[in-house]
């Protein structure tokens, strides 16, 4: 279907791009989806929202959203029946901040020795793929997502033989390693950027979105996920940049942008890679003649011109394009590869603003663009960002799932993670009471490796990591927060000791040394939570900890493919702070149930027939203790 001004606000919301618009507005303005099934609301038809929403969103808006909807595929049919077991599907991925994980050589800043150091470490953890963070030739404006060469390591991480060997390492022990491509937007530094502002009419001018115009004057009113005007006057022109002023926007319009990002791929899959976690793609395609953003929508969702790039015109046309050109190596029958050069890689999409639909259409087997996604939508609840002091209830976490698996067909699947480089660090969002601490890591634990989808689990979380108490601002390295705060002074403070990236950036804890193991040196960020028992040494021969709590279950969910690829049935879904479901796959049936809280919980199926295979206590007797957890295996016959 494809809207026009007549379409009711029904039919808008059965559209798949439609109804994630509509879902995301009322998740930042905390409303619920009843509002919009409200029979009022949901037969108006746009052209009367000219009406009654043009004084809120200005002049403009409907034609906008139609705009939208109208280069939007139809969502593919939701398709039942077994689930193709590919390699992605049931592996459980470890993701690694170079720079912040293990120092070989004591210069501070972690890098690729280092990590080959610890691959008996993530081995013995039982993880299947390493992704790593940026490790690409860069300035480091923004720790390596601004990129000057794609074919070369930055020095302080190594070499490309360094990569050669992680990369054999890896595969000799079954494991996989993809790695961080980051092509909507390059270094200013780049020679293709730097070619482009010398020779605008040459063979780079065309590679970035460069305008004339007055110096006063940006060219349009959008503004910069990082602060401030999305544009930058350099030279004689201006450069349009969605993040740094040093990261200017590739124009991917440009065929000759698509054949250079093609062949960057092909280069590191000759190289061994198994894939690549491809750095805010869908902002590729941006609307043509870069027209100015609405300025309520901007207010709503943070950053003006969202809606002309977060899903773009030719969005599907590059994907689906960068898949064929790219990213088939072999037909190899699903279930049957294994790393190397044999294996399909893994096309990964980090895809802010996208929703469940839009997910499905970037996912879907039947449209062969993305294998997976990463969306934010569940890492805040209704009416909050990342920069809010709040307390995060698990009860939405809860909501999110059920409604997002709910969705989901045969071919469709689902990331799942709590946890990256750019976000703080769950456990402490939820409740930062030390009391439960480890409680609490267990919990997250179990929802994220026993639910239906791909677990990945950022480092640190598997020994309970927390927020960073920064004394000041010195303390600081994240461009993003350093910006915050020269914008709004000190009364930022707040919201970046809630929301910095720099709490998931500090080094990795591995022993209790004046710098937890990762470096000789003088490392690049400090850690400032120096409670004691959460180090990797700490924990390894401490059964009740959090690392051996995430072994057991990695090595629980490897041993089960009803945990990977069995189907979910939640129930008691109306019970607040109660979370449990069913995992079912040929004749085989788990029971997974969390208390979601920090009090007790009177507990609702005592007398089930369990068999406990693992959890957070073994005392069934009373009532769930706070953010209990258990993992059963249960008769087939087991009703319920």
């Amino acid at each position: 279907m494809k809207p026009d001004r007549n379409a009711t606000v029904a039919e808008i919301y059965a559209h798949p791009l439609g109804r994630d618009i509509i879902d995301k507005m009322l998740l930042q303005t905390g409303r619920s989806t009843a509002w919009v099934r409200n029979p009022l609301i949901s037969r108006l038809r746009l052209r009367q929202l000219d009406t009654i929403l043009g004084r809120a969103f200005g002049p403009g808006f409907v034609d906008t959203l139609v705009d939208l909807l109208a280069d939007c595929p139809d969502s593919p049919p939701r398709l039942d029946g077994p689930i193709a077991a590919t390699w992605w599907k049931r592996a459980v991925f470890y993701q690694i901040y170079p720079r912040s994980f293990a120092d070989s050589n004591g210069d501070g800043i972690g890098d690729l020795p280092g990590i080959l150091a610890k691959v008996p470490y993530l081995d013995d953890l039982g993880v299947d793929c390493l992704w790593l963070s940026p490790i690409f030739t860069s300035p480091n404006k923004d720790m390596g997502y601004d990129i000057a060469d794609y074919r070369c390591v930055m020095d302080e991480m190594g070499t490309i033989d360094d990569l050669r060997r992680l990369i054999a390492a890896c595969h000799e022990r079954g494991m996989r390693i993809i790695l961080d491509l980051v092509v909507n937007h390059t270094s200013d530094e780049h020679p293709w950027f730097k070619d482009a502002l010398a020779n605008p009419e040459g063979a780079h001018g065309d590679y970035y979105f460069l305008r004339d115009g007055d110096p006063e004057t940006p060219p349009n009113n959008w503004t910069s996920f990082f602060s401030g005007p999305a544009w930058r006057h350099i030279g004689e022109k201006w450069a349009l940049h969605l993040f740094t002023p040093e990261q200017p926007d590739l124009n991917w319009d440009n065929p000759a942008v698509r054949r250079e990002v093609a062949d960057i791929v092909r280069f590191w899959l000759a190289e061994g890679i198994d894939g690549f976690r491809l750095d805010v793609i869908n902002y590729i395609s941006k609307r043509s003649g870069l027209p100015d953003g609405n300025a309520t929508v901007g207010q709503v969702m943070g950053f003006t011109g969202v809606e002309h790039y977060f899903h773009g015109p030719h969005l599907h046309d590059h994907l689906t394009e960068l898949r064929r050109e790219a990213f088939i190596r072999k037909n190899v029958e699903p279930g049957h590869e294994e790393p190397g050069a044999d294996a399909r890689p893994i096309m990964i999409g980090e895809t802010p603003g996208a929703g469940v639909e839009v997910a499905r259409l970037l996912t879907s087997s039947q449209r062969d663009e993305l294998d997976l996604i990463f969306s934010f939508d569940h890492l805040e609840t209704p009416g909050h960002v990342r920069w809010d002091e709040y307390a995060y209830d698990l009860n939405f976490l809860k909501r999110y799932y059920i409604d997002y698996q709910s969705r989901l067909g045969s071919d469709d699947w689902m990331s799942l993670f709590f946890e990256n480089h750019d976000n703080p660090r769950m456990i402490s969002k939820v409740n930062p009471d030390p009391r439960f601490r480890d409680q609490l890591g267990k919990a997250l634990a179990t929802i994220l490796l026993t639910m239906r989808g791909t677990p990945f689990i950022f480092q640190g979380q598997e020994i309970g990591a927390v927020n960073q108490d920064f004394p000041d601002e010195s303390a600081l390295r994240d461009v993003e927060s350093l910006n915050l705060l020269a914008a709004e002074g000190p009364g930022a403070w707040g919201k970046i000791m809630t929301g910095s990236r720099d709490h998931a950036r500090v080094p990795m804890r591995w022993d209790r040394d004046e710098h937890w193991g990762f470096t000789r040196g003088t490392p690049w960020i400090r850690a400032f939570d120096d409670s004691v028992g959460y180090s990797v040494a700490a924990q390894e021969h401490n059964p009740d900890s959090v690392l051996r709590y995430y072994r057991r279950l990695i090595w629980l969910r490897r041993s089960n493919p009803t945990l990977s690829l069995g189907s979910i049935r939640f129930i008691d879904i109306d019970v607040r702070d109660y979370f449990a479901w069913f995992r079912e796959h040929n004749g085989e049936r788990w029971f997974i149930e969390v208390n979601l809280s920090g009090h007790p919980l009177r507990r609702r199926h005592r007398n089930r027939n369990l068999d406990i295979i693992t959890g957070t206590t073994t005392d069934r007797s009373g009532p769930m203790e706070p953010y209990e957890a258990l993992v059963c295996q249960v008769p087939p016959t087991t009703d319920r």
